[in-house]
């Protein structure tokens, strides 16, 4: 009977304002540090494939193959890798500070939009796409730019 009263008290301080965060802040911790160990499985499986697309096209019998359409490729795996790093950044500050920093995210976002224009294949897509990724490009460094400048200024008034 004890533990049915003191199990019942349980639930009703989950319902309270104070222990319902409290619940919500403890899965959002779980549910960070599962993406964060997702997120370090995809970046070994990303940087073992760069490796050996590396090492085959290094040894491969047609080196002029490799400095055309293939380079491209490398390039696109290396961003892939270096968003995954900052994507791994975002949810380990989101871990340590438990805030999302908006800078992060737009570093991370000008990261893929760039990437994105340095492989651009022009037979797969027409002008506008291009244009459209050079307006996003220029709306998410204006973004950034405002909001350095604004941490700017808040470290300054501080």
């Amino acid at each position: 009977m004890k533990k049915l009263e003191q199990w019942l008290t349980e639930i009703k301080f989950l319902f309270k304002d104070e222990g319902f965060m409290k619940m919500i802040h403890q899965l959002e911790n779980v549910v960070s540090k599962i993406l964060s160990i997702a997120l370090i499985l995809v970046i070994l499986v990303s940087l073992f494939d760069l490796l050996y697309i590396l090492i085959n096209h290094f040894f491969s019998n047609q080196p002029a193959i490799f400095l055309d359409k293939a380079l491209i490729e490398i390039f696109g795996l290396f961003l892939h890798l270096l968003i995954a790093l900052e994507l791994l950044e975002n949810i380990t500050s989101y871990i340590r500070k438990h805030i999302v920093q908006v800078e992060l995210v737009l570093v991370t976002a000008l990261i893929a939009v760039a990437r994105k224009i340095i492989i651009f294949d022009t037979n797969k897509y027409n002008s506008h796409d291009l244009i459209a990724l050079g307006i996003a490009t220029l709306c998410l460094a204006g973004s950034y730019w405002l909001i350095k400048r604004m941490n700017n200024n808040n470290n300054n008034n501080n």
